[in-house]
């Protein structure tokens, strides 16, 4: 039978060396680690997360995913085992606060930074809009789409619910910036069915100073005044109306700034055929879009023959993106969770009161 009055001495091991161990093996927990934790207790607007601390960490219901959560148990189930951000160091409590949403936000920076880096077309659907543009989601993350890079016939406020392909014009995780463009992604697929030197058909849809922009089968191309014709002109209005239809020439495919130029000068059998004889151009279209190719061929071969494209002046461009200030950002200031304490922002300390009492193992 064991003696159940042995002393402390007796044993050799005291209740001030079973806490001594403790700290000796206890491990240190900073912001900004990501650690695998159990799911200990669901609460009401959180959860109790044991994570190898002395005490149980907490994670509170806006902490809990990228996306919109109404109840904790979307999100977590008892018992579960993954892994968290270490939001906020030791309270008054010695308590954690946890994060799955900071390691959602990492993860989608770094997945739409993959997806531009491979230049990939991605599709989604337009949620809002603004006086700038558009608003889209893309990995859980904000992206906007200038007004000038929506390629569509219809008022801003209709694109709501529609899903729309996308290609990245902007990925600033540091300025929190994601900017797209539906226009360069619908170019690139026409792009892949039209060849420089090849004649079109298109209807002007818009006249500025600097040019006409033509509809080509759903894109947009530039017809600067510059290549109108071989003859001086003072304005593309002199020479076109909205509406009217035209033949025009591809002289450059842009698929990374989304851009196709064109051409009526080049099909001018003589100086000034577009003022004078249009219908002759467009007559003859086919005739002089030939010789077009082949001087570029024998340009491409080393042969001196000139081909004469006229290469626009970077100030004659249209932007390709609004002003900066009609940029929103990525994601709200306050959905931005932090990884050191004194970054933490007023909405996430008002959280604090709601955090339960330690509670010891």
């Amino acid at each position: 039978m064991v003696n159940q009055n042995l002393t402390a001495t007796e044993i050799g091991f005291t209740h001030e060396d079973f806490a001594a161990l403790l700290d000796k093996y206890d491990y240190h927990f900073s912001p900004g680690d990501i650690v695998p934790g159990t799911v200990f207790s669901i609460e009401p607007r959180g959860a109790l997360i044991d994570i190898g601390a002395k005490t149980a960490a907490y994670i509170p219901i806006q902490e809990m995913s990228i996306n919109r959560v109404d109840a904790p148990e979307e999100v977590l189930q008892s018992n579960e085992t993954r892994e968290f951000f270490i939001l906020t160091d030791e309270n008054e409590d010695g308590q954690l606060t946890l994060s799955i949403r900071r390691i959602e936000y990492m993860r989608a920076w770094e997945r739409v930074r993959q997806l531009q880096a491979e230049d990939a077309t991605v599709r989604s659907g337009v949620f809002a809009t603004n006086r700038g543009g558009a608003l889209v989601r893309i990995e859980g993350l904000r992206g906007f789409i200038p007004g000038s890079h929506i390629s569509t016939r219809k008022p801003k406020e209709e694109l709501v619910g529609e899903e729309l392909p996308l290609k990245f014009l902007e990925v600033d995780e540091e300025r929190n910036r994601l900017v797209l463009s539906h226009r360069r992604a619908l170019v690139e697929r026409k792009m892949n069915r039209l060849e420089v030197g090849e004649v079109v058909i298109g209807t002007v849809r818009g006249i500025k100073p600097y040019g006409a922009f033509i509809d080509i089968g759903g894109v947009s191309g530039l017809l600067h005044i510059s290549e109108i014709s071989h003859e001086h002109i003072d304005t593309p209005h002199s020479v076109f109306n909205v509406n009217d239809e035209v033949k025009v020439m591809i002289i450059d495919l842009d698929a990374e700034r989304g851009r196709i130029s064109l051409s009526t000068k080049q099909l001018e059998p003589e100086p000034g055929d577009m003022i004078k004889n249009r219908d002759l151009v467009y007559d003859k279209a086919e005739e002089m879009a030939a010789k077009y190719r082949e001087q570029l061929l024998a340009k491409q071969q080393g042969v001196t023959a000139e081909v004469p494209v006229e290469v626009l002046a970077e100030e004659d461009i249209p932007p390709a993106t609004e002003e900066e200030e009609d940029i929103p950002p990525a994601t709200e200031e306050e959905d931005i969770p932090v990884a050191v304490a004194e970054d933490i922002p007023a909405a996430i300390e008002a959280i604090a009161e709601d955090i339960p009492a330690a509670i010891e193992d």
